[in-house]
């Protein structure tokens, strides 16, 4: 397998181990981002200070206001709202492409699902959690692309299915900056297992574009496979669609193997079933295997190694599984 990865391009809340720059002046720091750091292109933001709110800062809140929201900032009684939202518009045109995001929790402006929203105004309770106004926007714009919160991506499932998702989002970007059939052919074929896992009826939509029996401009079709690849990836991997992806790679080296080996990583799979094992031990195994009897198309799948092994950590919070 090649192990050159791309360097996708990640907007990341500042505060999350940049800058000191949350309303009481403090600094997030982040283990995962601290290891992710090295390894991608980092834009960071915070709506909050590059709008001219200062640092430290009154606490902004999120109040209904009629069918709408408004950024009100209760100890100086301003409406903030129009000044906050000049600064987003000005980063979404700053940046119109990214690979992924990654946005402080609960945030008034990044939050992406639990923001606290008030009544109103004078209304001071509390009614429900949505987006802040930045992670809503990031949402909107960026539909499509990796996009969590730090407090998610604790979450095994959540963080693998971010990664993933990053890196082959960066890996399609590279290859569209010389938009050649052939070169979307190979990618198609390399991630065939990784796209099984996730979803075989849009695997397969996405093999009819790659054929191209339409004769459609290169161009054209790089567009609808983009398109497709979003569904692809759309939600977390679930068991039993890597089940089957996972005994159909070992269909690849079984014949090579003794009773006692096959059985070896039958149970191995049986035990990711169980969720007695990760999934990384699994594809670790098929992966030796596949070195071992020089097996290079099994070893030349994204499945197998789809995101740098530095950040294949296994710890897990359980966080965020009530958002897909």
């Amino acid at each position: 397998m090649n192990e050159k990865f791309p360097v996708p391009k990640v907007l990341i809340s500042r505060c999350l181990g940049f800058a000191a720059c949350r309303y009481d002046g403090q600094i997030l720091k982040n283990g995962f981002i601290e290891q992710l750091q090295p390894l991608v292109e980092t834009i960071t933001v915070c709506p909050e200070t590059d709008c001219g709110l200062g640092i430290p800062r009154a606490p902004i809140r999120l109040c209904m206001a009629g069918d709408g929201v408004i950024v009100y900032q209760p100890a100086t009684g301003r409406d903030v709202t129009e000044q906050i939202g000049g600064t987003i518009a000005s980063v979404l045109v700053d940046h119109p492409q990214v690979d992924g995001v990654i946005l402080k929790s609960k945030s008034p402006s990044c939050g992406l699902y639990d923001t606290k929203i008030y009544q109103g105004i004078d209304k001071p309770q509390f009614l429900k959690k949505a987006g802040g106004v930045f992670g809503e926007q990031v949402l909107r714009v960026f539909d499509g692309q990796a996009i969590e919160d730090e407090m998610r991506l604790s979450n095994l499932a959540l963080r693998e299915h971010f990664l993933i998702k990053l890196f082959t989002l960066a890996r399609f970007r590279e290859i569209c900056t010389q938009p050649e059939m052939g070169r979307l052919v190979d990618f198609h074929a390399t991630h065939k297992l990784l796209f099984l896992a996730y979803n075989q009826s849009r695997f397969r939509l996405a093999g009819k574009i790659v054929a191209n029996h339409p004769k459609l401009p290169v161009a054209k079709v790089f567009r609808l496979y983009r398109e497709e690849l979003t569904r692809i990836l759309y939600a977390p991997l679930r068991i039993p669609g890597v089940i089957n992806t996972l005994y159909h790679a070992f269909g690849w080296i079984s014949e090579h193997l003794g009773p006692e080996e096959k059985q070896y990583v039958v149970n191995s799979i049986e035990e990711y079933r169980d969720e007695r094992l990760p999934l990384q031990a699994v594809t670790r195994l098929l992966e030796a295997y596949a070195i071992r009897f020089g097996q290079r198309y099994l070893h030349n799948q994204i499945f197998l190694r789809p995101y740098p092994r530095v950040l294949a950590g296994l710890n897990d919070s359980g966080r965020g599984r009530e958002v897909v």
